[in-house]
C-alpha cells in the first residue's frame, strides 16, 4: 500500500431536530457533556487565523481517563466545522475531520462526520486496524448525537442549572485544596463515611463516594472529575439517582479584584430530569415543578454544606 494513499471516510444520520439548533449544540462545546456520555469536559481556547484549539476530558472505550486536543475552524454560515486532532504520531501521518449539518426539513437534519487520514508506512494490517476504529468511532458518536439531541431538543423544559456562591476569607489554594482532596472528606465532611479516589493520571480523578443521610439512608455515588488547579474543578457523576438522567457541574474559584485575600466559590450544576421516575420517588401527585425544587434543595444542599465547611478550613488554615 503507498505511503501517500489517503483514505476518506463519511458517516451520517438523520437528526430530528432543526440543522441550526444541531450545529449549535457541535459548534458550543459546553453542550458536550450533555451529548456525549463518556466526556467530563470541554473548552475552546481562541487561536489565530479563526481557529480555536479544543481541548476535551473524558473517558475511552476501555474506561481509562484521557485528555485531547484539536485545532478548529467554525463556519456558522454553511452549518461546517473543520477539525484537525493534535499530537497524534506513528501510524498516523496525518488526519483531518468535519461536520456538515445539512436542514432536510425545518425539525429535521442531516449531519454528516468526515474523516480523511493517511499512514506513515504501507501496513495493511494498521490500516486496517485504523479503518475500523474510524468507523466504529464515528457510529458511535453519531449515534450518541442523535440521541442526546432528540432528547435534549424535545425535553428542554426538564433541563435545568442552579449555583450556590459563597465568599471566603482565605486563599484560593486552600479552598481547592479542600475540594481536590476528597479522600479526606470522610473526616472532614459529615454524612460521607467511605471516599475512594482513582488518580492515574495527574488532575483526571474517579471518584467514589458513601455517604449517610440525616434519615439514616445510605447512597453511593461515582464521578468523573477534570481539576484543573486552582482554578475550576468539572465533574460528570457516573451512578445517577432515579430522578436524574444526567448530572454536571462545576467548582470555580475566583479571586475578586476587590478583595486579594479572599476567593469567591461557586458550585454549579446542570441536570435532566427523568420525568418517568417523578412520581414513583415523590408521590402520584408530584409533578415537574416538584421533582425542580426537590433536586435543587438536595443537590444544592450538598454543595452549600461544602461551601461552608470548605470556608471554615481555609479561614481556620489563614
Amino acid at each position: 500500500m503507498p505511503q501517500s494513499l489517503l483514505r476518506e471516510v463519511e458517516h451520517e444520520i438523520a437528526v430530528s431536530a432543526p440543522a441550526a439548533t444541531v450545529y449549535r449544540l457541535i459548534a458550543e462545546v459546553d453542550n458536550w457533556p450533555r451529548i456525549y456520555p463518556r466526556i467530563v469536559h470541554a473548552e475552546q481556547v481562541p487561536e489565530s487565523g479563526g481557529r480555536e484549539l479544543l481541548r476535551i476530558w473524558g473517558t475511552t472505550a476501555d474506561a481509562s481517563f484521557e485528555h485531547w486536543t484539536a485545532l478548529r475552524t467554525l463556519d456558522p454560515e454553511r452549518l461546517r466545522i473543520t477539525f484537525r486532532p493534535t499530537g497524534f504520531g506513528p501510524p498516523l501521518a496525518s488526519m483531518d475531520g468535519g461536520w456538515v449539518v445539512e436542514p432536510l426539513s425545518p425539525a429535521e437534519s442531516r449531519v454528516r462526520l468526515l474523516h480523511a487520514f493517511s499512514l506513515v508506512d504501507d501496513d495493511p494490517g494498521e490500516f486496517e486496524r485504523i479503518d475500523s476504529a474510524v468507523d466504529r468511532n464515528s457510529r458511535t458518536e453519531l449515534a450518541e448525537l442523535k440521541k442526546s439531541v432528540e432528547e435534549a431538543y424535545l425535553a428542554e423544559e426538564f433541563t435545568f442549572s442552579f449555583e450556590d456562591t459563597a465568599r471566603i476569607a482565605g486563599p484560593a489554594e486552600d479552598v481547592y485544596d479542600f475540594v481536590n482532596e476528597a479522600p479526606l472528606w470522610a473526616e472532614r465532611l459529615p454524612g460521607v463515611t467511605e471516599v475512594r479516589l482513582d488518580e492515574d493520571k495527574p488532575g483526571l480523578q474517579r471518584l467514589e463516594t458513601v455517604t449517610r443521610a440525616p434519615d439514616g439512608s445510605v447512597h453511593r455515588a461515582v464521578a468523573h472529575r477534570v481539576c484543573l488547579p486552582h482554578r475550576r474543578i468539572l465533574h460528570r457523576q457516573v451512578t445517577l439517582p432515579a430522578l436524574l438522567s444526567l448530572h454536571t457541574g462545576s467548582w470555580t474559584f475566583e479571586t475578586p479584584a476587590d478583595d486579594t485575600t479572599g476567593v469567591l466559590v461557586s458550585a454549579r450544576h446542570t441536570v435532566v430530569l427523568n420525568t418517568a421516575n417523578i412520581t414513583a420517588v415523590l408521590g402520584p401527585d408530584a409533578t415537574v415543578a416538584d421533582a425542580r425544587a426537590h433536586v435543587r434543595e438536595a443537590i444544592g444542599a450538598s454543595s452549600r454544606a461544602v461551601l461552608a465547611h470548605a470556608g471554615r478550613y481555609a479561614e481556620r488554615g489563614r
